[in-house]
């Protein structure tokens, strides 16, 4: 557009009180900074010689641009590539941006934080790299921060905690390092931090948490503070990480659909209070002992695999099993040293059931994951010492 043309353009703005002239020349940056990947068509209608609010992707309330959504938002469609120019930090009165997954390269804005009106920002499953601006815990109406499945590093921002109205924050699949900052927000319902390299101990969980992922990183310690007292998690996954000492018998106790604590460092029983109801329990590959509770016989999909347990396996998991009730029994290398199979009794078609390498013969019903190996019966001098 040149220059003659945009002063005309403002004349008509001002004449019939259209877009404010700052967000005018906001969106002729962005665009600037932004193309359509191939197959994209995203920025066709993005015609300066027209109103801006008939974008694609543009909102506007008043003067004002109040959402700007980049990138077609249709599942499957291609992205944009380019970087988020600076100036985008000018659209004050903005609510919402949103980028779709694409290929945004470069670091996050700085001038992000003068977006005072921002609720929601979402940029998942580009090329973000660099860390998270710590300027951006000044926005403290943000309610949604999704920055997941991007290239960026660094630390969390201490100062999100203090950001009283974030309900989700999504950071997974980056390369974020050092602590868990403290989130304490009474309106955090989701967090996940999962596939990250963060570290250390567990500060503070609110107990407004839903869903809780902190899945492969390299956290530590008890996690009790992690469910102090919070009964309305429906899904948490710690799993793949190095916390230590014994799993709560409460967690057991949420009305959860998914509990995942795999690959940990866990130790002592496994004692549930009362019934477990949790669809799919994953506690294997830490090291838990004792006897196998009959209270997990009511959960359907249960991994409490190479552990070591011992004892006899309860006879309400068999008759659940061969019912159809329980359909994946997941028992293998651990130290237990029974189970009540009848020979004729023939396993669902739909259900896994692997008890081998334990201490006892297994059943001929079995059937196991490749990764349970080959060998069916753990050797009796490994039986003899774990007895004593």
């Amino acid at each position: 557009m040149t220059i003659t043309a945009f002063f005309v353009f403002l004349f008509l703005r001002t004449a019939s009180g259209l877009l404010d002239p700052v967000d005018f020349l906001v969106l002729q940056s962005v665009r600037s900074s932004l193309e359509d990947m191939p197959g994209s068509h995203f920025f066709a209608s993005w015609d300066f010689s027209r109103d801006p609010c008939f974008f694609s992707g543009v909102f506007c309330s008043g003067d004002r641009v109040v959402a700007l959504s980049l990138g077609d938002p249709r599942a499957g469609s291609p992205g944009l590539f380019g970087h988020l120019d600076p100036s985008i930090g000018d659209l004050t009165a903005l609510a919402e941006l949103t980028v779709v997954p694409g290929r945004l390269i470069g670091p996050l804005p700085p001038t992000l934080a003068r977006l005072t009106n921002l609720k929601f920002l979402a940029m998942s499953r580009n090329f973000l790299s660099g860390t998270i601006p710590s300027e951006i815990s000044s926005l403290r109406q943000l309610r949604t921060l999704d920055l997941s499945f991007n290239l960026l590093s660094g630390a969390i921002p201490a100062g999100l905690g203090l950001i009283r109205t974030l309900s989700n924050v999504v950071l997974c699949h980056n390369r974020l390092s050092g602590s868990v900052p403290s989130l304490c927000s009474a309106s955090l319902v989701r967090l996940d931090l999962s596939n990250n390299d963060l570290s250390g101990g567990i500060s503070c969980m609110p107990d407004s948490l839903q869903h809780l992922s902190l899945s492969q990183n390299r956290l530590s310690g008890s996690i009790d503070r992690v469910i102090s007292r919070n009964q309305r998690l429906n899904f948490l996954d710690l799993s793949l990480n190095l916390f230590s000492g014994g799993i709560p018998p409460r967690v057991f106790s949420f009305p959860m659909r998914g509990l995942f604590l795999q690959r940990n460092l866990f130790t002592g029983p496994l004692r549930p209070a009362a019934e477990v109801t949790i669809p799919t329990v994953d506690v294997s590959f830490n090291r838990l002992w004792g006897g196998i509770s009959p209270f997990f016989s009511s959960v359907r999909r249960l991994y409490l695999n190479n552990n070591l347990l011992s004892g006899a396996v309860p006879a309400q998991f068999v008759a659940k099993l061969m019912d159809g009730e329980i359909e994946i029994l997941y028992l293998q290398h651990n130290y237990l040293t029974g189970i009540q199979v009848s020979p004729a009794s023939e396993l669902p078609r739909r259900s896994s059931f692997c008890v081998q390498y334990n201490c006892m013969l297994p059943p001929s019903q079995m059937s196991c994951p490749f990764k349970a190996g080959r060998e069916k019966i753990r050797p009796a001098s490994q039986c003899v010492s774990h007895r004593g």
